[in-house]
């Protein structure tokens, strides 16, 4: 009679250059790589082999109580063949978790810190159609989780074409970064017509005004305050993010909890970044150096923890907490002492993430969108083709390059006592602290840390958690 098996209908087989062996979750897109010996047998889970031909290695045949009872595969009669979604598909490039994509470079505000100076929409934005064949790339390419961004991605005439093609390509939209103004009940239909629910991220930079002070809209507080409520009420998730100065450093405490108080589940805090446009709108007297920005860190940790820890917070790479919690972790010691890390990219998000600018231009994070010297090196998938980037490009080499390779162009990180807990740091603070376009200098904000002492400074700060009133 036979023994078959096939796998269920939410799991599919793939494959990458260098990382052929993998099994694509649906409907999340979560992909889990695989030796070969689990990959072989879950090869064989196609409702027309026989798994108990005994000329299959032992190995494998035992392999398959164990996936059926994680739900991975399923007992079938013999012909229940697999859909086409779920047969192998191997992709000729490195394997990318997912893609940040600025969909356009226009916005309907006036921020005073733009990266891409999205206000005078510096970078403009693609035509449809091809915007339409950049998601027929991304596809060709095994992408299977985006997020949308601008300038303000909403601004877009065709947002729900675009919405509408990532669905058909079965790509999940796990975030949406809008400025709020444009949120409301017709989009969130929309969004949930096509079955996707990503999460609204959605800045907002302090109580008593700052919000519209450093958006360059009047009611743009209110505005956004208002979008996350509307999301929470229709079962969207909220996530947000705060940039500190000189003028609203003093809100921190009020201004997070403003946001814990609209049901935000997630805030990242930074300083605002000294752009160009930035310095000419309002000026380097604004801006927070690193050592107050730490200092001012840990002046507020004892009162998030007070406060109940009402949110997930991270802090820069100071700081990330959980909500609810006194559990934390510090960004900045991304490896244990001692521990081998050469081999290691210098940047494992940009490792799994791709940023698109609007103009298309294949970078490692949106922070590098502000430093015109250095993004020019790197393809334009207009003109390379995606495939060939994820492949062979400026861009890939930078994202695979690895901490031995960045010790050796840099002897100062090379000769530090606190390089394996380090890891050299982030390469766009690298650039912003310190002007340079050596996208292997140091960087000066772990140097602080590790340097100045605040990991004991950080390890000292009682994490009892209150209740929040």
């Amino acid at each position: 009679m036979g023994c078959f098996y096939r796998l269920n209908e939410r799991f599919c087989l793939r494959g990458y250059e260098k990382l052929p062996y993998a099994l694509l979750r649906r409907p999340e897109n979560r992909t889990v790589f695989l030796d070969r010996t689990t990959f072989w047998a879950l090869s064989l889970c196609d409702g027309c082999t026989d798994c108990s031909l005994p000329l299959y290695p032992e190995k494998v045949r035992a392999l398959f109580p164990e996936l059926e009872r994680q739900g991975i595969i399923r007992p079938c009669g013999y012909g229940e063949e697999l859909t086409p979604d779920q047969r192998y598909r191997r992709f000729p490039n490195r394997y990318i978790e997912s893609v940040h994509w600025s969909i356009t470079g226009r916005c309907n505000y006036r921020c005073r810190h733009c990266y891409m100076s999205a206000p005078e929409a510096k970078l403009g934005e693609l035509p449809h159609e091809t915007i339409l064949d950049i998601l027929r790339q991304l596809d060709e390419c095994g992408v299977t989780k985006v997020s949308l961004t601008g300038g303000e991605p909403l601004v877009r005439s065709d947002f729900e074409d675009i919405v509408r093609e990532l669905t058909e390509r079965r790509m999940v939209i796990t975030q949406i970064y809008s400025n709020g103004s444009l949120v409301n009940d017709r989009l969130l239909d929309m969004l949930e017509r096509y079955g996707q629910r990503p999460e609204f991220n959605m800045s907002y930079d302090g109580d008593e005004g700052m919000h519209d002070w450093l958006r360059g809209i009047p009611n743009a507080g209110e505005s956004v305050l208002r979008a996350f409520d509307l999301c929470y009420a229709r079962g969207f998730p909220t996530g947000s993010e705060l940039c500190l100065h000189q003028k609203n450093k003093h809100l921190l405490r009020r201004s997070l909890n403003t946001l814990a108080a609209h049901h935000v589940r997630n805030c990242k805090v930074n300083p605002v970044s000294e752009t160009e446009l930035w310095l000419r709108t309002t000026g380097e007297n604004a801006s927070i150096g690193t050592q107050e920005l730490f200092d001012l860190y840990l002046e507020y940790l004892p009162h998030y923890f007070e406060d109940g820890a009402p949110l997930d917070l991270m802090l820069g790479a100071l700081f990330w907490g959980q909500k609810g919690t006194g559990r934390y972790s510090i960004p900045f010691e991304k490896h244990p002492e001692g521990m081998d890390c050469a081999r290691m990219t210098v940047c494992g998000h940009a490792r799994s993430q791709l940023y698109l600018s609007p103009e298309g231009r294949m970078l490692p994070c949106m922070s590098l969108s502000s430093f015109d010297a250095v993004q020019r090196e790197y393809p334009l998938v207009t003109e390379t083709g995606l495939q060939k980037g994820l492949s062979d490009s400026a861009y890939l080499r930078l994202i695979d390059t690895r901490l031995e390779d960045l010790f050796r162009q840099n002897p100062q990180c090379g000769a530090c006592a606190f390089r394996t807990r380090c890891g050299a740091g982030c390469r766009a603070c690298a650039l912003d602290l310190t002007g340079s376009s050596d996208l292997m200098a140091c960087d000066p904000a772990a140097c602080l840390y590790f340097k100045g002492g605040y990991a004991e400074k950080l390890r000292a700060v009682p994490a009892d958690v209150g209740t929040h009133s």
